[in-house]
């Protein structure tokens, strides 16, 4: 458990030095653009979680200088803009890249704000310290934090974020919802982290609280006591008489005598009757979410942390490896590769910071190796050889989903194998699975797809047989690259290079098309340019903007390096490279691939989610891929705006994104993006039209814009996104799984583009028991659909293993229609010790399904909620932002 007793001196000489600078003025947070509407100058859940975790990212900082470089100094960042890129610039090194630490505390900060539209925790007042429920809220709060320590040690980091977010969101709730403002406190409360200390003084179920007011603002109208209380949100519970209501507009309990309410989630007083002390509260929801990042930081170590919030520049390196008897050549070249890596990058801050591996054969598939020792993995990599089961195919996708499972989002997952997947029914999953976790899926094939020899077969096998890969290469922006045994060392050395976080060039066309050359853009930001060109290729060049050439020669050249390997060509360009329009043209039998890559920091991360704008707290929700007919906000955060910079220098600035058709490249259109907040944030806003979205299907996103001195700068997404085609949604539990009980998962399906007769499949990885009320549904246009699912998890699950549940649905109607898929990531807690209660068996009573009206196009979404959380877009996801250092302080 968590301890029973650290003091608030736990948090550091520098953090305490540096929380004596906070000040109060009442517009110095940014409140995101649909906070504005409501609520100008309010504080969210977003802006306490992200300054909380740089402020004790910054106190990692101090108190571990970084090796090979000057420690920081504390003075340096005073009364300055903290943004996360220049925490890592001082740190690590100019334009290393915070694209991961940036894309973690989004997952966090998602988290924090699901609990406000989560069905399973939207309405419960444990989970908000609403209806006077503080001993409840305190102990599923520790049982949150407790989860991300599980979670995190199990090195499921993902899942750790989701439980921290939902713990921070309860933890600022406390001070928003409760009276401890009110009652003049000025410090986090003692024992709300430390479950071995009972709360004191709490109001009971016979004590009146609160006295009638009949305006929006409330200041008076706590009855002067000093015991803890916190208001009732809307009927269930229903409000006791004499007691407070959490207040606002949309609290049904705020219109009962007594009438008004205490919440202090924003400015507003129509959200908020005691919005005069939103700035108290926040200052102290801000102490107490740094507390409780401390606290994590001391449970897991100083690099249990940094993993758990990716405070690292470094990828991941993980492998899918094919084990059978005529892997021998790729087997080694992985080895080769894997040392070459972790010798190179050892004690650098590239460093990998996870690794995986996940070999297959057939039939079997398996174990999953993950770690963060490159000893570890290195030691379990050369223990694998390839043995027996020389024919094809083999189970690749599915070595392929288990590594998914395990390997941190935003990573390049490399796959060697020879043989085609026996499991190509796993697809369309897999392919949706890698977008969901934004992964780049590489596959490195020793087999000509055109021929026949090599292994023995049990029978004559198609060319078309390694289509599977070629689609999730291209729904997970990677690539198949087809390869001979005497070249797969060389080949694999992309490896190296791809775990460098470069990014994909657009081209235009983004396709071969015969006599006409690929044209791509590079800017001033670019550095490290390849030109990789696999194929039966016949000749090419490569031409710069002022009209220099160079060929397929291989050797040294006008421009750069050009190296061959059978089909696979590379080209790398000298630095500095001259800036403006480039051309390639290639000239090959079928159709060649071309990709050009480029090391920079200045990139993008982007969401999606769905305005609301109705409810007690506006906001987005969110939505991992667009749905079709579904009015949709598309939010980028430009990553490395200051780097290679100087200090003065007008900033890069973003117009407009286009979206282009997968893998045509046609232009489906182009939408402006409006900046949002300061511009060194580099936030951005889209909308995208239900008329833009219509059809299911791929897309890319590119954005467009210009530097401070006005040269083009483009932009693309590292994976295609796609439009599905209705809205499905898996939510599970509110905590993790235990061995021997059975967890109730709730779906929701919606269709909003037109009517849907949908089949419903489920599946388990693991393959525990699961059941459903709902195998089939018809909906109607904006309608919806609720069904029941159960999962059963046996004593004998793992401890601290990872369940996935997926969830597809799939049109009876439309064969060409792709199919959605849902996914649930749980993990199973150890068994519980014997002096400790054992894990609660959920209900099983059945969940009638329904079908009624929701979510017109036309009109936002409304959300329910027990009170909420602190006013304002709980989706914006994005991080780093500006902010002044552990403070309330104006900019």
């Amino acid at each position: 458990m968590l301890p029973a007793d650290v003091p608030l001196s736990h948090l550091g000489p520098s953090v305490l030095l540096l929380l004596q600078l906070l000040l109060p003025p009442a517009s110095a947070f940014f409140p995101n653009v649909w906070s504005l509407l409501a609520a100008p100058g309010s504080i969210t859940h977003q802006d306490l979680t992200e300054e909380a975790a740089l402020n004790v990212t910054l106190q990692l900082f101090l108190e571990q200088p970084p090796p090979g470089r000057p420690p920081l100094l504390l003075e340096d960042f005073l009364g300055r803009t903290l943004l996360a890129d220049d925490l890592f610039a001082a740190y690590f090194g100019p334009g290393s890249p915070s694209r991961r630490f940036r894309a973690a505390l989004g997952e966090v900060s998602r988290a924090n704000a699901a609990q406000d539209f989560l069905p399973t925790s939207r309405n419960d007042p444990d989970l908000h310290f609403d209806a006077e429920r503080l001993g409840q809220g305190r102990t599923r709060l520790v049982g949150a934090l407790q989860e991300t320590l599980v979670a995190a040690r199990a090195l499921d980091h993902s899942l750790a974020r989701q439980r921290l977010g939902a713990a921070l969101h309860a933890l600022q709730d406390f001070y928003s919802h409760s009276n401890w403002v009110e009652m003049g406190r000025q410090q986090p409360h003692p024992q709300l982290l430390w479950p071995r200390q009972e709360l004191q003084s709490l109001a009971q179920v016979d004590d009146p609280t609160c006295s009638d007011c009949e305006e929006l603002s409330c200041p008076g109208n706590l009855l002067g006591f000093t015991l803890l209380t916190s208001g009732y949100f809307g009927t269930h519970p229903s409000k006791p008489p004499g007691k407070c209501s959490h207040g606002g507009h949309f609290d049904q309990s705020s219109s009962q005598p007594p009438r008004g309410g205490i919440n202090k989630d924003s400015t507003s007083p129509g959200f908020s009757p005691h919005h005069m002390l939103h700035l108290q509260a926040a200052k102290l929801a801000l102490l107490a979410s740094i507390q409780a990042f401390s606290l994590l930081r001391s449970r897991l170590g100083d690099r249990g942390f940094s993993r758990l919030l990716d405070i690292t520049p470094a990828s991941s390196l993980s492998f899918v490896l094919d084990t059978t008897g005529s892997m021998g050549e790729e087997i080694n070249a992985a080895k080769i590769q894997a040392r070459r890596i972790v010798e190179q990058r050892l004690g650098s801050p590239m460093e990998p910071s996870h690794y995986v591996l996940v070999p297959f054969h057939d039939p079997g598939f398996g174990p999953v190796f993950t770690t963060s020792d490159p000893d570890s993995f290195w030691k379990q990599l050369n223990e694998l050889h390839a043995l027996g089961g020389g024919d094809e195919p083999e189970m690749c996708l599915s070595a392929l989903e288990l590594a998914l499972l395990h390997t941190p989002p935003l990573s390049d997952i490399f796959v060697f194998t020879d043989a085609s997947p026996k499991d190509a029914f796993l697809t369309n999953r897999v392919e949706a699975l890698t977008q969901e976790r934004r992964c780049r899926v590489t596959f490195l094939v020793t087999e000509d797809p055109s021929r026949f020899h090599g292994r023995a077969r049990r029978e004559v096998l198609s060319p078309l047989r390694f289509e599977p890969y070629e689609a999730v290469a291209l729904a997970s922006g990677g690539e198949v690259i087809f390869t001979k045994d005497q070249y797969i060392r060389d080949v694999a050395a992309i490896v190296g290079d791809s775990i460098a976080d470069l990014v994909t060039l657009p081209l235009e066309p983004s396709v071969v098309v015969p006599e006409r050359p690929l044209v791509f853009s590079v800017d001033g930001r670019l550095q490290r340019v390849t030109v990789r060109i696999h194929g039966e290729v016949s000749s090419f060049w490569i031409r710069n903007p002022a009209g220099v050439s160079q060929g397929q020669e291989e050797g040294d050249g006008p421009l750069g390096h050009t190296r061959r390997f059978g089909q696979f060509w590379m080209v790398t360009m000298n630095d500095p490279l001259q800036t403006g329009t480039w051309e390639i043209q290639v000239t090959a039998k079928g159709i060649p691939r071309v990709r050009v890559q480029a090391q920079t920091s200045l990139d993008f991360l982007f969401h999606f989610g769905i305005p609301k704008e109705d409810g007690p707290h506006p906001g987005l929700y969110p939505l991992t891929q667009p749905v079709a007919g579904l009015q949709t906000q598309l939010l980028v955060e430009v990553t490395g705006l200051g780097s290679r910079g100087h200090p003065g220098d007008p900033l890069p600035h973003f117009s407009h994104v286009v979206l282009r058709g997968v893998p045509q490249g046609a232009e489906l259109g182009q939408v402006p993006l409006e900046p949002v907040g300061p511009q060194e944030r580099g936030l951005f806003a889209a909308s995208l039209p239900p008329t833009l979205l219509s059809t299911a299907g791929p897309f890319s996103l590119e954005i467009i814009g210009q530097d401070g001195a006005g040269q083009g700068l483009h932009r693309a997404a590292p994976q295609p996104c796609a439009v599905v085609p209705v809205l499905l949604e898996l939510s599970g539990p509110p905590s993790l799984l235990a061995p021997g009980t059975k967890a109730p998962l709730s779906l929701h399906i919606a269709s909003f583009s037109g009517p849907r007769d949908l089949d419903l499949r489920t599946s388990v990885n693991p393959s525990f028991t699961l059941t459903s009320n709902l195998s089939r549904v018809s909906l109607e246009q904006n309608e919806s659909a609720w069904g029941r699912l159960w999962l059963e998890v046996p004593d004998s699950a793992a401890p601290d293993s990872v369940v996935m549940v997926t969830v597809t649905a799939t049109d009876r109607e439309a064969s060409t229609v792709p199919p959605t898929h849902a996914f649930l990531r749980l993990l199973v807690l150890p068994p519980a010790p014997q002096n400790q209660l054992p894990a609660p068996v959920y209900s099983t009573d059945p969940v009638l399904t329904t079908t009624s009206p929701t979510l017109h196009p036309s009109t936002s979404v409304t959300r329910g909620g027990a009170g909420g959380g602190l006013v304002g877009n709980p989706w914006w996801g994005t991080v780093g932002g500006a902010l002044i250092l552990l403070g309330l302080a104006s900019c």
